[in-house]
């Protein structure tokens, strides 16, 4: 061991950031916490219906499962929305209501809900409001379609207690 000048430290190369590096390191380490954190939560909002704001939506809301059949709750941001497995399926409450039309209706323990037939052949995506109910709900599921039966099923105590006012007509009502 030499005992004499203390050793040198080499020269900061020019254009490089100054001071000490872990301080960089921390703010670089803190801003991608605070970007990540965003997008995090942004992943998570859905965006609400016009008539999101109706006092019926916060009650649909508040009854909703905690479960649709194969799946579980996620955390939702939106005014009368909610969502199961990662928006597998997703409730908007608010919706604007349905006039009538020819697409396909079916009841589920007394609840008229309307596939929306466009997206379903544009997309793949099955998209169920309720018919003649105010606010209106709808459903957007995309998984498998023999699946949206029972999440509709279980998603029914929340909504079927909104009066409601008309009722989907078949073939067989109108002959």
């Amino acid at each position: 061991m030499r005992i004499g000048k203390p050793a040198r430290r080499p020269a900061r190369q020019p254009g490089g950031p100054p001071g000490r590096p872990w301080v960089w390191v921390c703010l670089a380490s803190a801003v991608a916490a605070a970007v990540g954190g965003f997008l995090y939560v942004d992943g998570h909002r859905v965006a609400a219906a016009p008539h999101a704001g109706d006092p019926k939506c916060e009650k649909v809301v508040s009854r909703l499962p905690d479960g649709v059949p194969g799946a579980s709750r996620d955390w939702a941001l939106g005014d009368g929305v909610a969502t199961w497995g990662g928006q597998s399926a997703v409730l908007r409450c608010g919706v604007q209501e349905l006039p009538p039309n020819i697409n396909l209706c079916v009841t589920v323990d007394g609840v008229d809900w309307v596939l929306d037939e466009k997206r379903l052949k544009d997309d793949g995506v099955s998209v169920m409001t309720t018919y003649g109910r105010s606010p209106a709900v709808e459903v957007t599921y995309s998984g498998p379609r023999e699946e949206v039966g029972g999440i509709l099923a279980a998603l029914n105590p929340s909504v079927e207690w909104i009066p409601q006012e008309r009722k989907c007509l078949g073939v067989g009502d109108v002959l």
